[in-house]
């Protein structure tokens, strides 16, 4: 009988299985939002799955995204309404069915300067409008995700008081969905799927593919592990794996601002790039009080790196043009971290990164090797199944349509029984229905219970469950991908001693 507990003794055990021989339905390469939604679409169809990842969970681009669940607004923009569609439906499910407990509803602020003219305001009036008709169409609730409305400047100041009241004429008020973080999200999607029986291996780097194989690295050993059909869902590094498709990444630069440096309160300020129709600056309040800025949109020229750097230019560009609307400029003393993420887009005829569509598409190699590449986070469980479904067919496999739109990632509840479960609001937040679990740590040993250091409300219990069950095999799991410690360089300084000591222990208890 499966659990949904990934630690380094289930690891070890399934890892000993795939390099035995043992021969499995479909092998996962990369372990993102888009591998490990493919790894649970396929274990949910009762296929049996491996998903291989080269370092952990989340390490590439899902942790870095802007943490927000577009509803398509941009898309529509840009004419391509059956994107903007899709994110919508995507949007909804995952707010209403999937995953309530990691998911919130963000008001969004787009202030009404004297650098807006009317036009521009009746044409971001209008295409909120479009949005919330894709809201009905997808069957989101007004009581999940509000209707957008105009508001005068009382109420704009109110929303967000960090803004100057110099030529505000009011704003424009509307709703997009936000995650309350990317990272355990994808967790959270392995771990569900190895409660239905999926292997989720992680170190395991996969060197080359073939339709039917992966040859892979783990620690000096090398070896071949078998399947019915490979899926590359390595994002931007899929191209250095195949031949059968080309990308051209993009980088998307965040800043980590310091709570009340901006002052937006709990809604987002979308500031207009000057210069640019459909393109804004984001300020997007985060539950502990602190703000991301962002983002660029820029190509990346060269190499793709494991860990993307955020550039001076981007540094400047984002400062300036969000000071614009502020009373109060940013500066550089304003930021205590930075991360970039790295969009793998379908390489296109030229021109602007921000201009190359976000479509996803899979695509059969030459070698019978299945490859998804392009999409964003929203649409990852579509992206899954479409990939699912392309196995299917090219294998020869067996199984019913997807299950994943009804599916409900482990912690997931209804937003009324989430506000009934007896635990730390913001353990909730992190764990839905779990958090009573992890709160339980605490209590068995005192010790657990205490914040890691002075200035954060993350405990040691956290860090004991990272390891336990979420996969985390050595400290930088946890500060990087299980508490995003790492997002500000000093918390995640302050907290790597004890963290390290937690992870030793707990890693111990495994054996």
């Amino acid at each position: 009988m499966s659990t949904g507990s990934l630690n380094a003794r289930r690891r070890e055990r399934e890892l000993d299985r795939l390099t035995g021989g043992e021969r499995v339905d479909v092998i996962v390469v990369g372990g993102g939002v888009t591998g490990a939604g493919i790894a649970l679409d396929a274990a949910a169809r009762g296929l049996s799955v491996a998903l291989v990842e080269a370092r952990d969970l989340a390490f590439g681009t899902s942790r870095w995204s802007s943490k927000l669940v577009h509803g398509g607004l941009r898309y529509l923009a840009k004419g391509e309404l059956g994107l903007a569609h899709e994110s919508a439906v995507e949007r909804g499910i995952l707010m209403t069915r999937t995953a309530p407990h990691l998911t919130r509803a963000m008001p969004q602020l787009f202030p009404l300067y004297p650098g807006t003219s009317r036009a521009q305001q009746t044409v971001i009036a209008t295409g909120l409008q479009a949005g919330d008709v894709l809201r009905r169409v997808a069957r989101t609730p007004s009581s999940v995700l509000p209707r957008p409305r105009p508001v005068p400047v009382a109420e704009a100041l109110a929303l967000s008081p960090g803004l100057t009241p110099s030529g505000l004429r009011g704003g424009l008020l509307a709703y997009d969905g936000a995650l309350v973080d990317d990272a355990r999200l994808v967790v959270t999607l392995a771990r569900t799927a190895a409660l239905l029986g999926a292997r989720i291996l992680t170190r395991v780097e996969a060197l080359s593919l073939t339709a039917d194989g992966v040859r892979v690295r783990e620690g000096s050993a090398e070896y071949d592990l078998r399947a019915r059909q490979v899926i590359n869902a390595t994002g931007v590094w899929a191209d250095t794996l195949t031949d059968s498709v080309r990308l051209r990444p993009s980088r998307g630069s965040h800043l980590v601002l310091a709570p009340g440096s901006a002052s937006v309160g709990a809604t987002s300020v979308n500031v207009p790039v000057p210069g640019e129709t459909n393109r804004f600056v984001f300020l997007l309040p985060q539950p502990d009080g602190r703000v991301y800025l962002g983002l660029t949109d820029e190509p990346l020229d060269g190499e793709v790196p494991p860990v993307p750097s955020v550039p001076e230019s981007d540094v400047e560009f984002l400062l300036t043009v969000a000071s614009s609307v502020l009373a109060r400029p940013l500066t550089r003393e304003d930021v205590i971290g930075s991360f970039a993420g790295l969009r793998p887009l379908i390489a296109g005829s030229g021109g602007r990164s921000a201009d190359l569509s976000r479509k996803h598409a899979v695509v059969t190699g030459a070698d019978g090797v299945l490859t998804v590449v392009g999409g964003k986070l929203t649409t990852y469980r579509r992206m899954a199944e479409d990939a699912v479904d392309a196995a299917l067919t090219r294998a020869n496999l067996h199984a019913g349509p997807s299950r994943t739109a009804r599916l409900s990632l482990l912690g997931a509840a209804p937003r009324d029984h989430l506000s009934l479960v007896d635990a730390p609001a913001r353990l909730v937040a992190k764990y839905g229905t779990e958090a009573p679990r992890v709160a339980a740590l605490g209590q068995v040993e005192p010790e657990f219970a205490a914040p890691l250091f002075d200035g954060t409300e993350i405990t040691a219990a956290e860090v004991v469950w990272a390891v336990r069950h979420e996969g985390a095999l050595n400290a930088e799991d946890v500060l990087d991908r299980r508490t995003r410690l790492s997002l500000a360089p000093t918390d995640a300084a302050a907290a790597r001693p004890v963290v390290q000591e937690l992870v030793a222990k707990a890693l111990a208890g495994l054996s």
